[in-house]
């Protein structure tokens, strides 16, 4: 079988070779009631001010200032939603309730806890400083504002933005179809039973949990044994049916390692396939272009379980952000190291478990290894060792990304 010969690069030049040869998906109009995780494919901008009319802060009397130290004939009442009918002249007030519009004339709005009734029927302010509580129009956002920008992955809070403006069906990107295929004749699903020489499969279902928690689905291919042919139909089916496939497991050099050959032999260029990293330095990303306007890809993890999960984050999940023209910002945050650090080897940038402790500052969990994926149960998030970095004093600042 070939062994496609491909230099070592690190995490950096392996983002900007799968970004130079991505094309981003089609876009599509949806109902903003199903836009929740969708990537924004244009600016949006407000169709009115907000607020679009002068607003009572306030449930109250509204009036003119130089008219509180007298007493008011009150001459409506204003629910929110509904429209003044008479202006405020000298010496008058309207009862108003919070949101309504502030009639004409008015230039103040008085609690009601800082009125009271006199023997005439008429209302006196009893407060002793000059109040406002009124929301001048457009005071929040003019008309023409920009409230969101092309690229904004849609939070609630968006949605609420959206309604607001009106925009109810906005233009965003679609979603990368993708497959996930596991590779091992080691692996069994977790509802079978467990034998001698046989591990669970929990990288299949990691990588889905890790999909769903950016709002994006996967199509689950199940578990393919190490057989070359085998391996090659799974990735034909997936390629065939999704944008991107990814495949954990088989992207090594060993005797059984079959996913390299399958994928060159479905058509595929790999662009890279192994980084200077660590965990995952067995990755491999390979394209093959459908026609001038449209790619497929596929994503080789490495089996290992840390290995696989932290590679997602560090380079499947800012690609599919790539794919739907977004980039994806992630939160790194400087923290104290608690102890010193170690290590021998340092041909490679290496990630590593912590938690936080009870001062703020972080401490490795203990960690035996790519397979180790239960060190991460607890973590804080894990820091990053760049490749020349020998060791670490207690005390120093590090960088961690958080779960």
């Amino acid at each position: 079988m070939e062994n496609q010969k491909l230099n070592i690069i690190t995490l950096k030049q392996a983002l900007t070779i799968a970004f130079e040869n991505s094309v981003q998906m089609e876009t599509e109009k949806i109902s903003f009631d199903e836009s929740l995780s969708r990537i924004l494919a244009v600016d949006v901008f407000s169709d009115v001010d907000m607020p679009p009319f002068n607003k009572s802060a306030m449930d109250g009397y509204a009036c003119r200032k130089e008219d509180l130290l007298n007493e008011l004939t009150v001459l409506e009442t204003i629910p929110a939603g509904s429209s003044p009918t008479l202006p405020i002249t000298k010496n008058c007030c309207s009862k108003i309730m919070t949101g309504a519009e502030v009639p004409e004339g008015a230039n103040t709005v008085f609690m009601i806890e800082q009125s009271e009734e006199t023997a005439t029927g008429k209302i006196q302010f009893t407060g002793s400083k000059t109040p406002s509580n009124i929301c001048s129009v457009g005071e929040d956002l003019k008309k023409g504002s920009l409230v969101l920008t092309k690229g904004t992955q849609i939070k609630p809070q968006h949605i609420a933005m959206l309604a607001a403006v009106g925009c109810v069906h906005p233009e965003v990107y679609k979603q990368p179809g993708v497959g996930i295929i596991s590779t091992g004749s080691e692996l069994i699903e977790p509802q079978e039973k467990l034998s001698r020489s046989k591990i669970r499969n929990s990288n299949g279902h990691q990588i889905i949990a890790q999909m769903n928690s950016i709002g994006l689905n996967a199509k689950y291919y199940g578990i393919v044994k190490d057989d070359a042919n085998e391996t090659l139909n799974q990735i034909l089916l997936s390629t065939k049916e999704n944008d991107l496939t990814l495949i954990s497991g088989g992207v090594s050099v060993g005797d059984f390692d079959f996913v390299p050959w399958a994928i060159q032999k479905a058509g595929f260029k790999i662009l890279f396939k192994r980084l200077s990293i660590k965990p995952g330095q067995h990755t491999t990303f390979a394209v093959k272009e459908v026609n001038k306007k449209e790619k497929i890809y596929i994503i080789g993890l490495p089996g290992n379980p840390v290995s696989s999960f932290i590679q997602f984050k560090l380079f499947v999940k800012p690609f599919l952000y790539k794919l739907q023209n977004s980039e994806l910002k992630q939160t790194i945050i400087p923290v104290q190291i608690a102890h010193d650090f170690k290590r021998k080897k340092t041909n490679r940038t290496e990630y590593l478990p912590v938690i936080l402790n009870s001062e703020n500052k972080v401490e490795l969990v203990k960690y035996n290894g790519s397979a180790h994926i239960h060190a991460y149960l607890n973590a804080f998030g894990f820091i990053t060792v760049n490749i020349g970095i020998s060791e670490i004093k207690k005390g120093e600042l590090v960088y961690v990304r958080p779960l």
